[in-house]
């Protein structure tokens, strides 16, 4: 029994929620830095580097749609995941901050915000850049799109 194929109005669709991730975790993070006024650490940075070209990278493989967008995309939002991982990590405790590369200015494992007593930051950043990695897998796994 072969796959179906998906159509290519879908692989647009997923290449777009991707975007659309992307962008509100972009707006979040500037939110947060500029208009609440939270400094972010060393590891927040490596993982802005990774997540706001996602932004301009996904919205051009929209318009025309073009699944090959996904070899660009996917190792930033690959390395953004791992990194957003090791983050997760030091907050949670598991990792000691002795081994991250926070030893000047905001320390990585303080939690700057906290919803619903155990939703943060390092957190909402897994969850972005998991979601952007399965997206974009799905797309790239789209055999009706060309």
């Amino acid at each position: 029994m072969t796959p179906t194929p998906i159509p290519q109005q879908t692989g647009w669709t997923l290449l777009f929620l991707a975007w659309l991730v992307a962008t509100l975790s972009t707006l979040g993070a500037l939110f947060i830095g500029e208009v609440m006024g939270h400094a972010p650490c060393i590891l927040c940075w490596y993982q802005r580097i990774c997540m706001f070209p996602l932004v301009l990278v996904l919205a051009a493989g929209l318009f025309p749609f073009d699944r090959r967008v996904v070899r660009y995309a996917l190792p930033l939002a690959a390395v953004g995941l791992l990194i957003a991982l090791f983050h997760w990590g030091v907050t949670a405790g598991l990792i000691p901050e002795r081994v991250t590369p926070c030893s000047v200015g905001v320390p990585c494992s303080v939690d700057v915000i906290k919803l619903f007593g155990f939703v943060t930051l390092p957190l909402l950043s897994v969850l972005s850049f998991s979601t952007i990695v399965g997206l974009l897998v799905l797309t790239h796994f789209n055999k009706g799109a060309q």
